[in-house]
């Protein structure tokens, strides 16, 4: 690749610019240089905030337009202040549902976020494993219950919405949890095609004490 612009300090801006370390796609990650700049600002707010910038921003870089749905869409789901799922009930349903798909990236970057919002060590381990065997509790079971029978494709019926109504959901909260079952199903076909490969960061996420001089806030898993 071209050498870097004068004053591309930041580490995505270096990674960019020079040859990758590791293999983290497929497709080409596009130069910072060549990117939109609405997109440039979201990644270095992203990178600002947790210290790095995910690689699942880098590889769907690539398609500017995609990019711009995806993250839009994904805030939507994952980063609303409404509803009866918290942001460690949404981690959950991405873990559970992707480790069904086998995608390496989502179960790695969303186990790492599910640490960190729960602070709960262990629970998406569990999770990966056997949801069915993990300490889950009833409402945490009911939740991804229904979102492995949408994962699943299975035949949604009336039996689902009470046992979710039973657990304490409304029938709002069954659109969420259903909605982010399907758009991860898309994200991780996505991962699978692009051979998208997690940071190394996410692996200890949340196991141990955060450095702070990296930043003060928590990235997206895409």
């Amino acid at each position: 690749m071209a050498p870097c612009a004068a004053g591309a300090a930041i580490t995505w801006g270096r990674f960019l610019c020079d040859s990758p370390p590791e293999n983290i796609s497929r497709y080409p990650v596009p130069n910072k240089k060549d990117l939109p700049f609405d997109m440039v600002e979201l990644m270095e707010e992203v990178e600002s905030k947790g210290g790095f910038l995910p690689n699942v921003f880098k590889v769907l870089a690539h398609r500017p337009a995609e990019f711009r749905a995806f993250f839009s869409y994904y805030n939507e789901l994952m980063n609303k202040e409404t509803g009866g799922l918290t942001k460690a009930d949404r981690e959950l349903i991405v873990v559970a549902t992707s480790i069904h798909n086998r995608c390496l990236y989502c179960v790695v970057s969303h186990s790492a976020l599910h640490r960190v919002y729960s602070k709960k060590l262990t629970l998406a381990d569990q999770v990966i494993v056997n949801y069915e065997k993990a300490e889950l509790t009833p409402r945490e079971r009911a939740m991804l219950d229904f979102a492995l029978a949408v994962c699943r494709s299975d035949t949604i019926t009336d039996q689902h919405f009470l046992s979710l109504e039973e657990a304490g959901f409304h029938r709002e909260d069954a659109w969420d949890i259903a909605a982010i079952a399907a758009f991860f199903a898309m994200s991780n076909r996505l991962a699978h095609l692009t051979d998208l490969r997690p940071n190394k960061e996410f692996y200890n996420m949340g196991r141990l004490p955060r450095d702070n001089t990296k930043g003060k806030g928590h990235v997206g898993g895409g």
